[in-house]
């Protein structure tokens, strides 16, 4: 089955690692593209390139401030992604639970003389 456009699926959007790091960049706070460039030390064509496909899939959204545009994360749109990876949370707590248990059993226990 072939793969769908970047453009048009939010987790194939975020399955690019440098589109990931932009979203977190953006998820406490609105940023200028400029911002986005310093902090991510990344050209600002490609910044443009990962924001416009972020945007057209409705994971960001953009403002216009005088001449600049203002980037921030769309929650709503989110939601979903955050949704399908909370299905495996509790798979990762029952292995971590195991790993615990597992390293405290092999413990001796501390003789008191």
């Amino acid at each position: 089955m072939p793969r769908a456009a970047t453009t048009s699926d939010a987790f194939n959007a975020v399955a690019e690692p440098r589109r990931r790091d932009i979203l977190n960049f953006l998820a406490l706070q609105e940023r200028s593209v400029g911002e986005i460039v310093d902090a991510m030390d990344l050209e600002q064509p490609s910044v443009s390139k990962h924001l416009r496909v972020l945007k057209d899939v409705g994971l960001v959204q953009a403002r216009r401030e005088g001449r600049r545009m203002l980037y921030q994360t769309n929650a709503v749109a989110i939601r979903p992604l955050y949704e399908w990876s909370s299905t495996f949370e509790r798979f990762w707590r029952h292995q971590l639970l195991q790993v615990k248990e597992r390293a405290e059993g092999k413990k001796d226990p501390v003789k008191v003389n």
